[in-house]
């Protein structure tokens, strides 16, 4: 039998293709309707796909671009991802929802309460992916920092470039200050005794006293300890030092090999970085992205591809590998990684909502079929479908804690 693999999508705007938006079928109008989100989100609930991350950014340009050279034929503009994931909780029933949070200007204490608030809306199924941020355009829309990543060095090398580097340790922290305090609440903090007037057992409040190189981090969340206890917490990695970053804080990692030598690769340096940087709980879990755009017939997908390169002045490049093909060439390409050990594969639609569709309508069926899917019944909490443990808040360890203070609240 096939190794076994949970299949999550990868949610961009209309698609990861830049002119995807002038396709016949999709819905430029909509892009900023919570409907299309709904839309898109449901189509993969409904096929039982594991979890969906949703795109954010934190400037008008892509990462690296010039706001005087701004493309207009592009896609400009988006929601907040954490709310559009908020929205679609208590309408999906059990699709992961994973927002993407950049990590260089937004707290991580709001960050933290709006994933665990998250939690609990979408009764488990919360997540967050992090990126590393501090771009010129981001830096821009902030005001309160006067240097960060203007640029990726010419060798292409994250640890080339000092600033770079310096926007992962941030991302670790933030990592770090963002499980700390979805720890902060033990779980039986809430008593609700109201023939006592007790509404909560202080002692299992904790402060986090947490004191880094870039955040200093005081008091509790304000939410008690949601659903996941810590919603799942992920990155995507390319080289070392995000690798580094995920083998040290993840429980989810997403990766982009193009052969299965650079797969052997990958695992082998997150390997190497788990052993020197995990410290108990679970394994790292490794998911493989492919960017798909998928037709009935191998030609109609080529042609559907040379007519988007067209649009948009040149042929479609990205960190993942690309696969334009019939819905059993994105099978087969899934099946291969399976085989080759990931714990799950991640599909960037080209286009949103054809892609969408057919991942759903007919690349999910052909991997049911071959029993490459694994086994979910869509119960339980993300972490439970993931094979995650729900861990102990990190405070249940200390017999008395030193930072438990008490609380008010409005009753």
């Amino acid at each position: 039998m096939t190794d076994q693999v949970h299949l999550a999508i990868a949610l961009e705007r209309a698609g990861w293709h830049p002119a995807a938006w002038r396709e016949a079928s999709a819905r430029p109008r909509d892009l900023t309707s919570p409907a299309y989100w709904r839309d898109l989100l449901r189509t993969a609930d409904d096929a039982g796909i594991a979890l969906a991350t949703i795109e954010d950014a934190l400037s008008l340009t892509d990462r690296f671009e010039s706001v005087d050279d701004l493309r207009r034929d592009r896609v400009r503009g988006r929601l907040d991802a954490v709310l559009i994931a908020s929205y679609a909780a208590p309408l999906t029933r059990r699709i992961g929802l994973v927002p993407t949070v950049t990590t260089a200007h937004p707290e991580p204490f709001h960050v933290a309460t709006g994933i665990q608030t998250l939690d609990f809306a979408s009764r488990g199924r919360a997540g967050v992916r992090l990126v590393a941020g501090a771009s010129a355009a981001e830096r821009a829309n902030f005001g309160r920092r006067a240097s960060g990543v203007d640029a990726i060095p010419v060798s292409g090398r994250v640890e080339d470039s000092p600033e770079i580097v310096a926007a992962f340790r941030e991302a670790g922290e933030f990592a770090d200050v963002l499980s700390r305090l979805w720890d902060s609440w033990q779980d039986d903090a809430i008593i609700r005794d109201a023939a006592t007037g007790r509404f909560v057992d202080a002692d299992r409040v904790h402060d986090i006293e947490f004191e880094g190189e870039f955040f200093s981090v005081t008091g509790a969340s304000i939410v008690p300890r949601s659903p996941q206890g810590r919603p799942l917490l992920t990155v995507l990695a390319h080289q070392t030092v995000p690798y580094r970053l995920a083998a040290e804080h993840a429980d989810l990692v997403y990766v982009t090999p193009h052969d299965d030598a650079g797969l052997a690769g990958i695992r082998s340096e997150l390997d190497a970085a788990a052993d020197e940087l995990r410290t108990g709980g679970e394994p790292l879990r490794v998911y493989a992205d492919l960017l798909v755009l998928v037709e009935d017939t191998g030609a109609a997908a080529r042609s559907a591809a040379a007519r988007l390169d067209e649009w948009d002045g040149s042929p479609l490049v990205s960190d993942a590998r690309i696969v334009v093909g019939t819905p059993g060439d994105v099978a087969d390409a899934v099946r291969e990684l399976a085989g080759a050990g990931v714990d799950g594969v991640r599909l960037r639609p080209a286009r949103q909502p054809a892609d969408v569709a057919a991942i759903a309508e007919r690349v999910v069926p052909l991997l049911r079929a071959t029993r490459t899917l694994r086994e979910d019944d869509g119960g339980g909490t993300l972490r439970a479908r993931l094979d995650l443990a729900r861990p102990e808040s990190r405070y249940v360890r200390d017999p008395e804690p030193r930072h438990a203070r008490e609380v008010e609240f409005a009753l």
